[in-house]
């Protein structure tokens, strides 16, 4: 049986039941839809990809080289790092202030649009709104340790 049917036929006997089940039902799975749709985007990162990316857009200001900073910090260990504290690198107020470990959803969100996330920074990139390509740049830099 094909996946798309045995989901359609999955969804079909969950939504049936007593009207009290149905909204937490409808809930459940439309959560579990969300849930499953991130991870097949995860999982559809590629890092390979990325890493062209950071190439062209990143790698004129950035390096990924451990402790070597450029214009901007390197980006070698950036996931699992917090914000704002490679060693020798000037940081703005806003992003030393920041207070967050860099993780694929931070970054996500802060390549999307920097100044959103940081409205001091120096960065004069205006940010990545193509999510196949953000997700691929940050896999790529979860493969730098």
């Amino acid at each position: 049986m094909m996946k798309t049917e045995k989901s359609r036929r999955f969804i079909e006997a969950a939504v049936r039941g007593s009207p009290g089940n149905r909204r937490m039902r409808r809930i459940v799975i439309a959560a579990s839809l969300l849930l499953a749709g991130s991870a097949t985007a995860a999982l559809a990162a590629d890092p390979a990809a990325g890493e062209k990316i950071f190439k062209t857009q990143c790698g004129i200001c950035h390096t990924v080289v451990a402790g070597e900073n450029r214009i901007g910090p390197t980006l070698f260990g950036v996931v699992g790092r917090p914000a704002g504290s490679v060693p020798g690198f000037n940081y703005t107020a806003d992003h030393k202030k920041l207070g967050i470990t860099w993780d694929a959803a931070n970054l996500d969100k802060y390549l999307t649009n920097p100044r959103a996330m940081v409205p001091d920074t120096s960065m004069v990139y205006a940010g990545l709104k193509d999510d196949a390509e953000r997700a691929n740049l940050v896999a790529y830099l979860g493969t730098l340790h």
